[in-house]
């Protein structure tokens, strides 16, 4: 990167992935309905590959407290049974013969309150994550040559612009995820 406008634009698209990620990581988090991406940390040993439940099997919610997964192996019906039981979901698998089926309990408020917690963690995470990029950047302007002491101010103070942009982004993704989660 040689001019500055290229180091905020780097900047923006590094930060854009950090929210990204933020959302990723807070679709995980179930929200007392059900949805696949609440599977998508559990793996499964596919012949010596441990790969995500949705590359062996299709799963379906036919109810907002149901997950079904029907596996395109039979064979696989209790590997993907013992992955979600031995995973860190805190879901119970029952096998019909032909499916898995997990039926979500209802949502404790002590629950939703840890849930909350994590989601703050989470976005503290990504805060730290777009401070460092900033800093990063801030540490690149600094180096250029060619370029005033003052244009690097100028400079500088975009990148707090658009470092209070993404923070901001990130409390509001936060949110979204906190007003979810207590809604009962």
């Amino acid at each position: 990167m040689n001019n500055a406008n290229e180091i905020i634009n780097h900047a923006k698209s590094e930060m854009d992935k950090a929210c990204d990620s933020l959302k990723k990581a807070l679709a995980r988090i179930r929200a007392g309905r059900a949805v696949p991406e609440i599977l998508d940390s559990v793996l499964v040993s596919n012949y010596g590959n441990m790969v995500n439940i949705s590359h062996i099997a299709s799963i379906n919610i036919p109810d907002a407290r149901t997950i079904t997964i029907k596996p395109w192996d039979k064979k696989m019906i209790s590997e993907i049974e013992q992955a979600i039981s031995h995973s860190k979901v805190g879901l119970v698998p029952t096998n019909n013969g032909e499916m898995i089926i997990i039926k979500l309990p209802p949502m404790t408020e002590e629950r939703r309150k840890i849930l909350v917690k994590q989601v703050k963690e989470d976005g503290e995470h990504s805060k730290v994550v777009v401070r460092n990029i900033r800093k990063a950047c801030k540490e690149t302007l600094s180096d250029l040559e060619n370029i005033s002491e003052d244009e690097v101010k100028i400079m500088e103070k975009q990148l707090q612009e658009v470092t209070n942009n993404y923070i901001s982004k990130v409390d509001s993704i936060m949110g979204d995820k906190e007003t979810d989660l207590m809604t009962v």
